[in-house]
């Protein structure tokens, strides 16, 4: 129960920080560090909520700002990186990133606890 508390909550404030606040990009990581610090986990299990919260909360919010425009920047991105002109990949990598940030600040938070 503590697990899926955890997801939830890290990814709804990590919403409501990047919709609500003039805060850097980055600030989700706060939202994570401050929920693993407030809900006692073990370490592997506070990194794999923060993980899986931003993960699939970036790639929610990406899928649906990319899909109203039919994937033409997101297109053009991948056409500059390395992809291939392959927005999913894109969206996998930019989810992929979210989740490793948020699940480490997570873990911090597990550790910074002890």
């Amino acid at each position: 129960m503590k697990f899926l508390t955890s997801i939830f909550l890290t990814a709804l404030l990590a919403f409501a920080i990047g919709l609500y606040t003039t805060l850097p990009w980055f600030s989700f990581v706060f939202c994570s560090l401050i929920v693993a610090i407030a809900i006692h986990q073990k370490p592997w299990k506070s990194f794999l909520s923060g993980f899986v919260a931003v993960f699939v909360l970036w790639i929610l919010l990406a899928v649906l700002s990319d899909t109203p425009n039919e994937h033409l920047l997101s297109t053009k991105v991948a056409n500059i990186l390395p992809l291939g002109g392959n927005y999913v990949v894109l969206i996998f990598i930019t989810g992929l990133l979210g989740g490793l940030l948020s699940g480490m600040a997570a873990l911090t938070g597990s550790y910074m606890r002890k």
